[in-house]
C-alpha cells in the first residue's frame, strides 16, 4: 500500500521544466542572472516580482523568443537550450496569448479550427469553403465546451466580451495539446467578473498538465497557484507556497508600499 502511494505521487513531484544559472545580458545589462527554476509536473507555479524583475524576459528566454547568454534549460529531462520556438512548441510546451491563433474577424469556432488544423501540420486556406475543415468541428466544440464557450462559437471574435477572448486564446492553446502551458499576464486589464473567470478556467485547464503563469495580481496567485518564484533585478529573491512568500521580509521590501499591501492582503 504504501509503494502504491509513492508510485501515485511521485509522477506529480518531478520537474517538467528546470533551468540552472540561467542569465541573459543585454549589453551589459544583466536581465535575468543566475536563475534555477524548477517547475514540478501537474502544479500551477506563478513567476512574480515588481516590474523590471525580469519575468518577461525569463518567459522569452524559457520559449526560445530568446538565446540564453549562458546556462541551460532543460524541458522533460532534456536539454532544450539551443532549439528554436517552433520546435520547442511541438514538443509540448507552449507559450499562451503571444503565438495561439485568433483572428479578430473569424468566428470563434473557426479559431479553433485554424489551431487545431496547425497541430496536424498543415496550412488553413482562407480561400477555400468551410466544408474542407468540417472534420474538424467536433473537436473544435469539444474545445470550446471545455472553456464554457460553446455557445460562442458562432460569434465573430471581435464582438467577444474581453475575459471570453482570454478564454478562446486558453481553448486554441489546448488546440496543441501542451502539456506545459506558459501564461504571460493571463488577467492583465479585466475587472474583477473577468478576472474571476479567467482564474477558474485556468484551475480547471490545469487538469493533468502544468502552468507556469506571469502575474500581477496577487489574488489570482494565492487562489490558485501551488509554488511561487519571486524575481527581483533579474534574481531568485524568494520560492514556496503562498504564506511563505507574502510573509518573507524580503519580498516585502522588494515591492514596497501599494504592491506589498496588495500582497499582504491577498487573503
Amino acid at each position: 500500500m504504501t509503494d502504491k502511494t509513492v508510485a501515485t505521487a511521485r509522477p506529480e513531484a518531478e520537474p517538467i521544466l528546470e533551468t540552472h544559472g540561467l542569465v541573459k545580458e543585454f549589453r551589459g545589462f544583466v536581465a535575468v542572472d543566475g536563475v534555477d527554476l524548477k517547475i514540478r509536473r501537474g502544479h500551477i507555479h506563478a513567476l512574480i516580482g515588481p516590474n523590471g524583475a525580469g519575468k518577461t524576459t525569463c518567459f522569452n528566454l524559457l520559449t526560445k523568443f530568446l538565446q540564453p547568454t549562458r546556462g541551460t534549460i532543460r524541458f522533460k529531462g532534456r536539454d532544450i537550450t539551443g532549439e528554436a520556438p517552433q520546435r520547442i512548441a511541438r514538443t509540448g510546451m507552449v507559450r499562451s496569448f503571444q503565438i495561439s491563433a485568433v483572428f479578430p474577424h473569424m468566428t470563434v469556432l473557426e479559431n479553433v479550427k485554424v489551431a487545431l488544423q496547425r497541430k496536424l501540420g498543415t496550412t488553413f486556406h482562407f480561400w477555400e469553403s468551410g466544408a474542407s475543415l468540417r472534420r474538424l468541428d467536433e473537436q473544435a466544440m469539444a474545445l470550446l465546451a471545455s472553456v464554457g464557450l460553446e455557445r460562442y462559437a458562432d460569434m465573430v471574435t471581435v464582438e467577444m466580451p474581453y475575459g471570453r477572448k482570454r478564454a478562446l486564446e486558453i481553448a486554441t492553446t489546448l488546440a496543441l495539446e501542451p502539456e506545459l502551458m506558459l501564461l504571460d499576464e493571463p488577467t492583465q486589464g479585466m475587472g474583477h467578473e473577468d478576472v474571476e473567470l479567467v482564474m477558474q478556467l485556468i484551475k480547471k485547464v490545469s487538469v493533468n498538465r502544468t502552468i507556469l503563469m506571469v502575474e500581477h495580481n496577487m489574488k489570482v496567485v494565492s487562489g490558485i497557484c501551488d509554488a511561487i518564484t519571486v524575481l527581483a533585478r533579474g534574481a531568485i529573491l524568494a520560492e514556496g507556497d503562498y504564506d511563505a512568500v507574502s510573509s518573507n521580509p524580503l519580498v516585502i521590501e522588494a515591492y514596497m508600499g501599494s504592491e506589498a499591501a496588495q500582497l499582504a492582503g491577498a487573503h
